[in-house]
């Protein structure tokens, strides 16, 4: 209870549900849970704000693409009404993994514990001791 009233990161603090719950009005869920809200009065700029809440980490990259058309207002209806038409080529959805422990990790990678393979071709390692034509006097 105590995360939930001073953390912003591990799901919407109770300041932040009570405001939302207060104005806006439910839209609708992705596959992953996040829960979708817009205001039921538009702002002064004219336009509804539009909100989510994640569930589990706070992580805007965790928004499919079409939830994050009507969040921006590049489409007006949210995907429950009108849903983005998938194209056969189109893969799922997977948000940024970075930092996380099924991140993309090259071999060689020190997170992953491997040691990277001796440069070759035409690389040669600067040294202090030895001369390369451009020593000054």
């Amino acid at each position: 209870m105590l995360t939930r009233i001073l953390t912003w990161w591990n799901g919407a603090t109770l300041g932040a549900l009570f405001d939302i719950n207060r104005r806006g009005a439910f839209v609708g869920e992705d596959e992953q849970g996040n829960r979708y809200f817009e205001e039921r009065r538009p702002s002064l700029e004219g336009r509804k704000r539009r909100y989510v809440l994640y569930k589990g980490l706070a992580e805007a990259s965790r928004v499919p693409p079409d939830w994050h058309a009507w969040m921006h207002h590049i489409s007006e209806e949210p995907p429950t009404v009108r849903p983005l038409k998938r194209q056969p080529w189109e893969q799922p959805h997977i948000p940024n993994l970075t930092g996380t422990v099924r991140a993309y990790r090259p071999r060689g990678s020190l997170a992953r514990g491997g040691v990277r393979a001796p440069a070759t071709a035409d690389y040669e390692a600067w040294s202090p001791d030895t001369d390369s034509g451009g020593a000054r006097d």
